[in-house]
Protein backbone atom coordinates (compact mmCIF):
# COMPACT_ATOMS: atom_id res chain seq x y z
CA UNK A 1 0.00 0.00 0.00
CA UNK A 2 1.22 3.47 -0.84
CA UNK A 3 -0.27 6.39 1.05
CA UNK A 4 -2.32 9.10 -0.60
CA UNK A 5 -0.62 12.49 -0.47
CA UNK A 6 -2.19 15.29 1.54
CA UNK A 7 -1.41 18.14 -0.84
CA UNK A 8 -1.24 21.11 1.50
CA UNK A 9 -0.40 23.55 -1.27
CA UNK A 10 -3.49 22.73 -3.31
CA UNK A 11 -5.76 22.82 -0.25
CA UNK A 12 -4.20 26.10 0.94
CA UNK A 13 -4.58 27.68 -2.50
CA UNK A 14 -8.28 26.84 -2.47
CA UNK A 15 -8.67 28.28 1.03
CA UNK A 16 -6.89 31.50 0.04
CA UNK A 17 -9.21 31.86 -2.96
CA UNK A 18 -12.18 31.48 -0.61
CA UNK A 19 -10.71 34.16 1.68
CA UNK A 20 -10.20 36.42 -1.37
CA UNK A 21 -13.87 36.05 -2.28
CA UNK A 22 -14.96 36.94 1.26
CA UNK A 23 -12.68 39.98 1.28
CA UNK A 24 -14.11 41.13 -2.06
CA UNK A 25 -17.62 40.74 -0.68
CA UNK A 26 -16.69 42.84 2.35
CA UNK A 27 -15.23 45.56 0.16
CA UNK A 28 -18.29 45.51 -2.12
CA UNK A 29 -20.36 46.13 1.00
CA UNK A 30 -18.29 49.24 1.75
CA UNK A 31 -16.03 47.69 4.38
CA UNK A 32 -12.25 47.96 4.39
CA UNK A 33 -9.91 45.09 3.61
CA UNK A 34 -8.45 43.19 6.59
CA UNK A 35 -5.04 44.52 7.66
CA UNK A 36 -2.09 42.36 8.75
CA UNK A 37 1.03 43.95 10.26
CA UNK A 38 4.14 41.78 9.88
CA UNK A 39 7.20 42.63 11.98
CA UNK A 40 10.59 41.22 10.98
CA UNK A 41 13.72 41.81 13.06
CA UNK A 42 17.08 41.32 11.39
CA UNK A 43 17.99 39.57 8.17
CA UNK A 44 17.72 35.85 8.97
CA UNK A 45 17.38 34.23 5.52
CA UNK A 46 14.78 31.64 6.56
CA UNK A 47 12.66 34.26 8.34
CA UNK A 48 12.87 36.54 5.31
CA UNK A 49 11.54 33.74 3.09
CA UNK A 50 8.69 32.99 5.48
CA UNK A 51 7.71 36.66 5.67
CA UNK A 52 7.90 37.04 1.89
CA UNK A 53 5.56 34.07 1.45
CA UNK A 54 3.10 35.55 3.93
CA UNK A 55 3.15 38.90 2.18
CA UNK A 56 2.58 37.28 -1.22
CA UNK A 57 -0.37 35.33 0.20
CA UNK A 58 -1.81 38.61 1.51
CA UNK A 59 -1.60 40.12 -1.97
CA UNK A 60 -3.37 37.11 -3.48
CA UNK A 61 -6.16 37.20 -0.89
CA UNK A 62 -6.64 40.96 -1.00
CA UNK A 63 -5.47 41.39 2.60
CA UNK A 64 -3.59 44.62 3.33
CA UNK A 65 -0.02 43.74 4.32
CA UNK A 66 1.77 46.31 6.48
CA UNK A 67 5.52 45.68 6.63
CA UNK A 68 7.72 46.64 9.57
CA UNK A 69 11.28 45.49 8.85
CA UNK A 70 13.50 46.42 11.78
CA UNK A 71 17.24 46.03 12.41
CA UNK A 72 18.30 43.09 14.58
CA UNK A 73 19.59 45.46 17.26
CA UNK A 74 16.13 46.95 17.84
CA UNK A 75 15.57 47.04 21.60
CA UNK A 76 12.76 45.21 23.34
CA UNK A 77 11.35 48.55 24.49
CA UNK A 78 11.26 49.81 20.89
CA UNK A 79 9.55 46.64 19.71
CA UNK A 80 6.99 46.85 22.49
CA UNK A 81 6.34 50.48 21.54
CA UNK A 82 5.62 49.48 17.94
CA UNK A 83 3.27 46.71 19.08
CA UNK A 84 1.41 49.17 21.33
CA UNK A 85 0.88 51.49 18.36
CA UNK A 86 -0.35 48.64 16.18
CA UNK A 87 -2.67 47.48 18.97
CA UNK A 88 -4.32 50.91 18.82
CA UNK A 89 -4.38 51.20 15.02
CA UNK A 90 -7.94 50.58 13.73
CA UNK A 91 -6.58 49.60 10.29
CA UNK A 92 -4.65 46.67 11.79
CA UNK A 93 -6.63 43.50 12.49
CA UNK A 94 -3.67 41.16 12.99
CA UNK A 95 -0.13 41.50 14.31
CA UNK A 96 2.56 38.94 13.54
CA UNK A 97 6.10 39.07 14.93
CA UNK A 98 8.26 36.66 12.93
CA UNK A 99 10.23 34.13 14.98
CA UNK A 100 12.95 33.48 15.90
CA UNK A 101 13.71 36.75 17.64
CA UNK A 102 17.20 38.06 18.50
CA UNK A 103 18.56 36.78 21.81
CA UNK A 104 18.03 40.05 23.68
CA UNK A 105 14.26 39.93 23.04
CA UNK A 106 12.04 37.87 25.36
CA UNK A 107 9.58 36.08 23.10
CA UNK A 108 7.00 35.46 25.84
CA UNK A 109 6.86 39.17 26.68
CA UNK A 110 6.33 40.07 23.03
CA UNK A 111 3.57 37.50 22.55
CA UNK A 112 1.69 38.73 25.61
CA UNK A 113 2.03 42.36 24.48
CA UNK A 114 -0.08 41.69 21.39
CA UNK A 115 -3.78 42.27 21.96
CA UNK A 116 -5.47 38.84 22.03
CA UNK A 117 -8.01 39.92 19.39
CA UNK A 118 -5.10 40.80 17.06
CA UNK A 119 -3.02 37.72 17.89
CA UNK A 120 -3.43 36.05 14.49
CA UNK A 121 -0.57 33.63 15.21
CA UNK A 122 -2.76 32.24 18.01
CA UNK A 123 0.14 32.19 20.49
CA UNK A 124 -1.25 34.43 23.25
CA UNK A 125 -2.05 32.56 26.50
CA UNK A 126 -5.61 33.92 26.27
CA UNK A 127 -6.17 32.27 22.90
CA UNK A 128 -4.50 29.02 23.94
CA UNK A 129 -6.69 29.05 27.05
CA UNK A 130 -9.84 29.58 24.98
CA UNK A 131 -8.90 26.51 22.94
CA UNK A 132 -8.27 24.52 26.13
CA UNK A 133 -11.81 25.18 27.38
CA UNK A 134 -13.35 24.39 23.98
CA UNK A 135 -14.21 28.00 23.15
CA UNK A 136 -11.63 28.83 20.45
CA UNK A 137 -11.32 32.27 18.91
CA UNK A 138 -8.00 32.86 17.13
CA UNK A 139 -6.32 29.47 16.84
CA UNK A 140 -2.63 28.60 16.50
CA UNK A 141 -2.02 28.61 12.76
CA UNK A 142 -0.08 25.38 12.27
CA UNK A 143 -2.35 23.12 14.36
CA UNK A 144 -5.41 24.79 12.81
CA UNK A 145 -3.97 24.09 9.37
CA UNK A 146 -3.26 20.47 10.30
CA UNK A 147 -6.88 19.97 11.35
CA UNK A 148 -8.06 21.31 8.00
CA UNK A 149 -5.75 18.84 6.26
CA UNK A 150 -7.07 15.94 8.33
CA UNK A 151 -10.69 16.85 7.63
CA UNK A 152 -10.06 16.78 3.86
CA UNK A 153 -9.30 13.05 4.09
CA UNK A 154 -12.95 12.34 4.88
CA UNK A 155 -11.86 10.13 7.78
CA UNK A 156 -14.04 10.47 10.89
CA UNK A 157 -11.60 11.65 13.56
CA UNK A 158 -13.79 11.18 16.62
CA UNK A 159 -12.58 8.28 18.73
CA UNK A 160 -9.26 7.85 16.93
CA UNK A 161 -5.99 7.65 18.86
CA UNK A 162 -3.72 10.54 17.95
CA UNK A 163 -0.06 10.75 18.92
CA UNK A 164 1.65 14.16 18.83
CA UNK A 165 5.44 13.95 18.81
CA UNK A 166 6.66 17.26 20.24
CA UNK A 167 5.28 19.46 23.00
CA UNK A 168 6.21 23.02 22.00
CA UNK A 169 3.95 25.93 22.90
CA UNK A 170 3.50 26.89 19.25
CA UNK A 171 2.69 23.48 17.77
CA UNK A 172 2.66 20.40 20.02
CA UNK A 173 0.50 21.65 22.88
CA UNK A 174 -2.16 23.48 20.84
CA UNK A 175 -2.12 20.53 18.40
CA UNK A 176 -3.10 18.21 21.22
CA UNK A 177 -5.92 20.59 22.19
CA UNK A 178 -7.21 20.74 18.61
CA UNK A 179 -7.27 16.94 18.41
CA UNK A 180 -9.08 16.73 21.74
CA UNK A 181 -11.63 19.20 20.41
CA UNK A 182 -12.17 16.87 17.45
CA UNK A 183 -12.92 13.97 19.80
CA UNK A 184 -9.61 12.13 19.53
CA UNK A 185 -7.84 10.31 22.35
CA UNK A 186 -4.50 12.11 22.50
CA UNK A 187 -1.01 11.12 23.59
CA UNK A 188 1.72 13.78 23.62
CA UNK A 189 5.29 12.51 23.36
CA UNK A 190 8.35 14.59 24.27
CA UNK A 191 12.01 14.31 25.28
CA UNK A 192 11.19 12.33 28.44
CA UNK A 193 8.84 9.86 26.73
CA UNK A 194 9.72 6.19 27.07
CA UNK A 195 9.14 3.84 24.14
CA UNK A 196 8.38 6.46 21.50
CA UNK A 197 8.27 3.76 18.85
CA UNK A 198 5.57 1.89 20.78
CA UNK A 199 3.38 4.97 21.12
CA UNK A 200 3.67 5.80 17.43
CA UNK A 201 2.94 2.20 16.44
CA UNK A 202 -0.42 2.32 18.25
CA UNK A 203 -1.53 5.62 16.68
CA UNK A 204 -4.30 6.12 14.16
CA UNK A 205 -2.99 9.66 13.64
CA UNK A 206 0.64 10.77 13.98
CA UNK A 207 1.60 14.44 14.04
CA UNK A 208 5.38 14.92 14.13
CA UNK A 209 6.66 18.33 15.24
CA UNK A 210 10.12 18.04 16.80
CA UNK A 211 12.46 19.62 14.26
CA UNK A 212 14.75 16.60 13.96
CA UNK A 213 15.33 15.04 10.53
CA UNK A 214 13.43 11.76 10.10
CA UNK A 215 13.30 11.14 13.85
CA UNK A 216 10.04 9.23 13.47
CA UNK A 217 11.03 6.06 11.65
CA UNK A 218 8.80 4.78 8.89
CA UNK A 219 8.78 1.27 10.35
CA UNK A 220 7.01 2.62 13.45
CA UNK A 221 3.98 3.81 11.47
CA UNK A 222 0.83 1.76 11.88
CA UNK A 223 -0.74 0.36 8.69
CA UNK A 224 -3.53 2.62 7.45
CA UNK A 225 -2.76 5.57 9.73
CA UNK A 226 -2.80 9.31 8.95
CA UNK A 227 0.65 10.92 9.13
CA UNK A 228 1.19 14.67 9.31
CA UNK A 229 4.79 15.90 9.23
CA UNK A 230 5.15 19.44 10.58
CA UNK A 231 8.96 19.39 10.55
CA UNK A 232 11.10 20.93 7.85
CA UNK A 233 14.84 20.34 8.13
CA UNK A 234 17.65 21.21 5.74
CA UNK A 235 20.34 18.60 5.25
CA UNK A 236 24.00 19.48 4.56
CA UNK A 237 23.42 18.87 0.84
CA UNK A 238 20.66 21.49 0.85
CA UNK A 239 17.74 19.07 0.52
CA UNK A 240 14.68 19.38 2.74
CA UNK A 241 13.26 16.54 4.84
CA UNK A 242 10.63 16.32 7.54
CA UNK A 243 10.58 14.74 10.98
CA UNK A 244 9.20 11.48 9.51
CA UNK A 245 11.10 8.97 7.39
CA UNK A 246 8.86 9.64 4.42
CA UNK A 247 9.77 6.91 1.93
CA UNK A 248 9.16 4.06 4.39
CA UNK A 249 6.20 5.69 6.16
CA UNK A 250 4.44 6.24 2.83
CA UNK A 251 4.32 2.49 2.24
CA UNK A 252 2.47 1.95 5.52
CA UNK A 253 0.21 4.98 6.01
CA UNK A 254 -3.13 5.67 4.35
CA UNK A 255 -2.48 9.42 4.09
CA UNK A 256 0.75 11.40 4.50
CA UNK A 257 1.91 14.99 4.03
CA UNK A 258 4.95 15.76 1.88
CA UNK A 259 7.84 18.01 2.92
CA UNK A 260 7.81 20.63 1.56
CA UNK A 261 4.29 21.29 0.29
CA UNK A 262 2.33 19.82 3.17
CA UNK A 263 1.79 21.72 6.40
CA UNK A 264 3.70 24.93 5.52
CA UNK A 265 1.20 26.35 3.03
CA UNK A 266 -1.66 25.52 5.41
CA UNK A 267 -0.01 27.55 8.17
CA UNK A 268 0.03 30.62 5.91
CA UNK A 269 -3.57 30.06 4.81
CA UNK A 270 -4.66 29.72 8.45
CA UNK A 271 -2.90 32.99 9.25
CA UNK A 272 -4.99 34.75 6.61
CA UNK A 273 -8.14 33.02 7.86
CA UNK A 274 -7.40 34.29 11.37
CA UNK A 275 -6.83 37.81 10.01
CA UNK A 276 -10.17 37.72 8.21
CA UNK A 277 -11.94 36.43 11.33
CA UNK A 278 -10.30 39.15 13.44
CA UNK A 279 -11.43 41.80 10.95
CA UNK A 280 -15.02 40.55 11.08
CA UNK A 281 -15.01 40.80 14.88
CA UNK A 282 -13.50 44.28 14.79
Amino acid sequence: MSARILDGKAIADALIQDIKQQVEEQRSAGQRAPGLAVILLGADPASAIYVRNKRRACETAGVLSLSHDLPAETSQAELLGLIARLNDDPQVDGILVQAPLPGHIDAATIIEAIRPDKDVDGFHPYNIGRLAVRQPLLRSCTPYGVMRLLHTTGVALRGLHAVVVGASNHVGRPMALELLLAGCTVTVCHSATRDLAGHVARADIVVAAVGRPEMVQGAWIREGSLVVDVGINRRPDGSLVGDVEFAVARERAAWITPVPGGVGPMTVASLLQNTLEAAKRH
